[in-house]
């Protein structure tokens, strides 16, 4: 369970009773949340890296085992280093 600190331990226990109303905005305050939500998680960010000329070197030739682009390659590597799905054997 996520650990709550005391003023969000205070708004969760005021909602849980009751106590809160819904804002006269809500549903514009919620559409412009979820286009926010949306536009963070669009496929079209990007990302500068800056890598020695060794390891572009290798991560190309390694692509082009694979058969597909590098900088595929390098984004499908980052996703699963940020999903957990890398073990460091070192």
């Amino acid at each position: 369970m996520i650990k709550l600190d005391q003023e969000e331990t205070e708004i969760l226990e005021a909602f849980e009773a009751g106590e809160l109303q819904r804002s006269s905005n809500a549903d514009e305050l919620l559409k412009r949340h979820q286009e926010y939500a949306a536009a963070a998680l669009r496929r079209d960010a990007r990302v500068n890296v800056h890598l020695t000329k060794h390891d572009l070197s290798r991560l190309k030739k390694r692509a082009l085992e694979q058969g597909i682009p590098y900088q595929v390659l390098a984004a499908s590597i980052i996703h699963q280093y940020v999903e957990g799905m890398l073990n460091e054997s070192r």
